[in-house]
């Protein structure tokens, strides 16, 4: 992506006091939009700009045409605290539906920090949507490590009104770590299970994640989950507005 693209997003949205918002234009056949959160999520969901860090100023643009190509810049952090550094996530993709029932999307995003550029990394990402189920498939490739994540979301079956979501990633580690037994890792998987159902008015979520490592090897953990050992969690979400 051009420079200008970094400098315009961060003019344009550095708006410390105001909330999450979204300007929309268009421009010919192309849709412009500017704001101050991500506006757009890929694979159907799986892989999304880089969330808001805890800096003020952050923001970015999408835009989007008609034939299914899209390209955007998202800022998560500008880099004004002393304990942040900037960051720029740059995406272009294709995303097209066959008709009302499946479509596809291809893409990638290059996470950029210009400042400390060894640290640039890439993901490639896929998805495909059939009677209103997604599929999801990514694979990133940094510095330090290169993860896969296979994604399903059977929301247009729903058996017993009860929707299911499932993910699967495989970890490869450029360096192997020590572990307290003096033996090393470099691989790992980790997987979640999310069953969800509406319930007067509360979105009801149970929700199982596990790993491949267990006992000592846990602190090798780095995955997309919040604990290595199997965790079992209810949650219950309720939007008043």
């Amino acid at each position: 992506m051009l420079k200008s693209c970094i400098f315009l997003a961060g003019a344009l949205l550095a708006c410390p006091l105001a909330e999450a918002q979204v300007f929309q234009r268009e421009l010919g056949d192309f849709d412009l939009k500017l704001g101050t959160t991500p506006s757009r999520s890929m694979a159907q969901g799986l892989v999304k700009p880089t969330a808001p860090g805890s800096d003020s100023f952050h923001g970015g643009l999408d835009l989007s045409h008609g034939s299914g190509l899209y390209l955007g810049q998202f800022s998560p952090s500008m880099g004004i605290s002393p304990t942040s550094n900037l960051e720029v996530d740059s995406y272009l993709g294709f995303k097209r539906p066959f008709d009302q029932t499946l479509g596809y999307e291809l893409g990638m995003i290059h996470y950029s920090y210009p400042k400390l550029s060894p640290l640039d990394s890439q993901e490639f990402y896929g998805g495909l949507t059939v009677l209103g189920n997604r599929f999801g498939a990514s694979f990133s490739n940094d510095p330090d490590r290169q993860d896969s994540t296979l994604f399903a979301d059977l929301g247009g079956t729903k058996p017993f009104g009860i929707g299911v979501s499932m993910k699967y990633t495989t970890h490869q580690l450029g360096t192997p770590v020590s572990v307290a037994d003096g033996s090393s890792i470099r691989s790992f998987s980790d997987w979640s299970v999310q069953f969800s159902r509406p319930w007067m008015g509360v979105d009801l979520n149970l929700i199982y994640s596990d790993s491949s490592l267990s006992g000592g090897d846990c602190s090798a953990y780095s995955g997309h989950n919040s604990q290595c050992d199997g965790l079992l969690t209810l949650k219950a979400e309720r939007a008043f507005y």
